[in-house]
């Protein structure tokens, strides 16, 4: 608890801070963008990376530079801090900020549905639902990250305390799969492909406490049609000062979700970066499958999602409960339309 209390704390001293050139005017470079992303090779992130092996940024006149970082935190601070210019992060932290009176709009929906998992640690034992979480360790990306929210929310779900179990950040992949595998953590929030990779290695099916990457997924954990996840966000400022170049990336993005739509998992898997699969391409390709349903088609932001978010947050973030939230002013559709 005294993790994530720092980590949030962090991000308010951040916030409080007088943006810099980068943050509130773009850099200074038409058309250059330093793009940071909270665990790039996650498959909740696969669009962002798509869209520059594809080549659909420099088709808008871009230099799209990605910056990778462990969470969705650290690329929140990095925004932030002014040392990048766009998040490729969660919807949620739009709402975050907003409570704190930080102006941060998200302007193009990668993700319809989450794509977390809470699953068991196969070295577990005793655990069966979320309520035996109570006291123990459950893995995250990084305190204060969209998979740390999401577990203080399944706690607030089950009339648990917030601290009721510890969160440990673990990253995002192979590390994730590492602490899972050896029983550091009792549970962990996890995304693909990291979740076909702890199952590979366990040798059958895992203990799921919750799993946000379908339909029905989202429905029983949520009690909504969707749940905006990974957008691309920044400063209100950026992006009424940047148009152009916001339009750009929004093109690139929906071009890219249209492409997805249109090709195989096997076919995307190839235009991948070879880095990004890992030891067992097989396990990458299976993640990618499992996170297609999550992909939303056209980049828009449908109505009912955010209002689902800020009900979410408000349970379990007394800071968003208590602000009083203008949802219009967290996203826009305008360049996706």
């Amino acid at each position: 608890m005294l993790a994530v209390t720092f980590a949030l704390l962090t991000l308010v001293a951040v916030a409080c801070r007088e943006p810099s050139q980068s943050a509130s005017e773009g850099g200074g470079e038409p058309g250059k963008v330093t793009l940071a992303v909270g665990g790039q090779t996650a498959l909740v992130y696969l669009p962002t990376t798509l869209a520059q092996e594809l080549g659909y940024y420099e088709d808008e006149g871009l230099d799209v530079e990605i910056q990778d970082f462990e969470g969705g935190s650290e690329a929140l601070q990095s925004l932030l801090a002014g040392s990048a210019t766009v998040v490729s992060g969660f919807y949620d932290h739009t709402i975050q900020m907003a409570a704190e009176g930080r102006e941060i709009m998200s302007f193009v929906t990668i993700l319809r549905y989450p794509g977390l998992v809470l699953t068991v640690s196969p070295e577990a034992e005793g655990i069966s639902s979320v309520k035996d979480l109570d006291g123990g360790t459950v893995g995250v990306t990084a305190p204060g990250s969209s998979t740390d929210l999401f577990l203080k929310f399944m706690l607030a779900k089950n009339d648990m305390a917030p601290d009721a179990a510890s969160a440990v950040a673990i990253g995002a992949t192979s590390t994730a799969v590492a602490a899972m595998e050896r029983g550091q953590v009792d549970a962990g929030v996890m995304l693909e492909p990291a979740v076909s990779a702890l199952e590979e290695r366990a040798g059958g099916e895992l203990t799921v406490l919750a799993d946000t990457r379908t339909p029905e997924g989202v429905k029983e954990v949520f009690g909504t049609e969707t749940y905006p996840a990974t957008v691309f966000y920044s400063t209100v400022e950026w992006v009424e000062d940047n148009p152009e170049t916001a339009q750009g990336l929004v093109n690139a993005i929906v071009k890219t979700l249209e492409w997805i739509d249109g090709h195989s998992p096997e076919e995307i898997v190839q235009k991948m970066p070879e880095s990004f699969r890992g030891e067992d391409p097989a396990v990458y390709l299976e993640g990618t499958r499992n996170t297609l349903p999550t992909f939303s088609s056209d980049g828009v932001m449908e109505e009912q999602g955010p209002k689902a978010v800020l009900e979410v947050l408000s349970l379990s973030l007394e800071e968003v409960k208590n602000a009083d939230i203008d949802l219009t002013k967290t996203y826009t559709n305008e360049f996706v339309e």
